[in-house]
């Protein structure tokens, strides 16, 4: 590394995506890393996030690195403290809290070609140059405040399910919750425990399926813990179920259609057997297919909105008032307090999360948007040296973000491993590879739900403004982690440094 560099890489964000960049560049010898962290502390969207009713919404036998299992989780689909815990965890074990540092808000990054590093911009701190930029700044980072006439002049708390606050006391209050996301569907129900007058405003239904959830008996953790063998036999069931149902359902609709419907007729049979009113029933019930926006688990969001005190508004919203929410046909529901489940921007301001401007001045977000979302094997971009983006277009594998952080793992080792053994200290995707992977991964797109199915109403998060759902890689776990381990290398061009002498 020349000695005006500062690191062998810059990591940009702490939660699983970047301890993961840090655990796989450490197994390579690459000990001279700097891990920037807005937050306060590590853990990402399990630090930000704290709302009531927080908790996985996969399996906690999947939801964890497949190298470093935990055998303690207390319930099979773990609350959200439990995650917080095992960051911490992985943080110690893997000793990278020295890298870290918190309340750094990078503001931007760009590629120097003469000094041949990343030179990135902190805000309120002197600018950090690293060999290699990894962002890890996740999918859900940028919280969505929706844009409502007059919600500054509502005289109560306002609050977003990223920024709870632990104070309130929702107990005896007349509350509204906006969104019925999968974020909604985890918080309505513990509000609505408390609240004596709820008022959820919904713009789109949500696909809701039991969840089998149940406490973890202690005999299996210490089974887990004392024979992981039995443990990883748990994960291999739990990714099976997964991929079956929620990948072949949504990936291959075309040649698996029979088993979206099924899921879909599940979820409606679900519904029936917990409300009883067919009106709200309808109110509940999607018009797009399964699978087009993420759907998810609960055994009590449909039961909370037959309580006399829950009321489901469809009506779509004006405006706010100091005092309460006003619907477009002028009726008005008076509020203490109001909180938004909006769900997060992906599109607009996460791709990327930061300014990021590579060779010949490229703007990263700039260039995605005047050509379309793309990122080879969803982690490098042409033009961009030495910079992998973690968080990306057609990233997202076998709908775990572990299984997505560990083939990009297998990637990162794979192509730093040669670079070691030519000696290049610069690798850059080619153009022919990146728009070869992009044609792939759009023609396997053909046979989705998103495209093949009835999507148009689902306000999918999966959808970029230009209607490509370029989130989901559509292959198979199995074929990501296959070409993360054998993609081929003459994909990037690799150099070194110029000899003088």
């Amino acid at each position: 590394m020349d000695g005006t560099t500062q690191f062998d890489a810059v990591i940009v964000g702490a939660g699983f995506g970047g301890m993961g960049a840090a655990i796989a560049l450490k197994r390579l010898g690459m000990t001279n890393l700097v891990i920037v962290e807005r937050e306060d502390d590590l853990g990402g969207t399990w630090h930000v996030n704290r709302y009531p009713g927080l908790a996985v919404d996969i399996a906690s036998v999947t939801y964890s690195y497949s190298f470093e299992p935990n055998p303690h989780w207390s319930r099979l689909f773990a609350p959200g403290s439990e995650l917080k815990a095992y960051a911490d965890h992985v943080a110690d074990k893997y000793d990278l809290r020295r890298y870290m540092r918190f309340g750094a808000v990078v503001s931007g990054a760009h590629w120097d070609d003469d000094a041949r590093h990343w030179v990135v911009s902190i805000d309120g701190q002197e600018p950090v140059t690293g060999r290699y930029l990894l962002t890890a700044t996740g999918f859900l980072s940028q919280p969505h405040l929706p844009d409502i006439e007059g919600i500054d002049s509502f005289a109560g708390r306002v609050v977003h399910t990223t920024a709870w606050d632990d104070t309130i006391d929702l107990t005896g209050t007349r509350a509204a919750i906006i969104g019925t996301g999968a974020t909604a569907v985890q918080l309505i129900p513990e509000v609505a425990r408390k609240a004596s007058a709820l008022t959820v405003y919904q713009r789109t239904p949500i696909w809701v399926v039991p969840k089998l959830d149940a406490p973890i008996p202690a005999v299996v953790r210490r089974l887990f813990a004392k024979v992981p063998a039995t443990q990883r036999a748990a994960r291999a069931v739990s990714d099976g179920l997964l991929e079956g149902l929620m990948v072949t359902a949504v990936l291959h609709y075309k040649q698996a259609k029979i088993l979206n419907k099924i899921a879909a007729a599940a979820s409606r049979l679900f519904l029936r057997t917990q409300v009883g009113d067919a009106k709200l029933r309808r109110a509940l019930t999607p018009d797009y297919d399964f699978g087009c926006k993420r759907p998810t688990f609960s055994n009590s969001y449909f039961r909370t909105f037959t309580r006399r005190h829950v009321n489901l508004e469809t009506t779509s919203i004006d405006h706010v008032e100091a005092d309460g929410i006003v619907t477009v046909d002028g009726r008005k529901t008076e509020i203490d307090t109001l909180v938004l489940a909006t769900g997060f921007n992906l599109w607009d301001v996460n791709f990327p999360a930061i300014e990021v401007v590579g060779r010949e001045e490229r703007n990263l977000g700039k260039w995605w948007r005047d050509n379309r979302f793309q990122a080879y094997e969803g982690v490098a971009v042409p033009k961009f040296p030495n910079f992998l983006t973690l968080a990306s277009p057609y990233s997202y594998s076998g709908l775990s973000y572990f299984t997505t952080i560990e083939s990009q793992m297998a990637h990162m080792t794979r192509l730093f491993g040669e670079m070691k053994r030519r000696g290049a200290d610069v690798f850059e995707v080619t153009d022919q590879a990146n728009a070869h992977f992009l044609d792939r991964m759009t023609a396997n797109l053909d046979d989705s739900v998103f495209y093949a199915g009835s999507c148009s109403t689902s306000r999918s998060y999966y959808f970029n403004p230009q209607g490509e759902a370029a989130l989901l890689r559509p292959t198979s776990t199995a074929n990501a982690f296959k070409e993360a381990n054998s993609f081929p290398l003459d994909d990037y061009t690799l150099s070194s440094p110029a000899v003088v002498g």
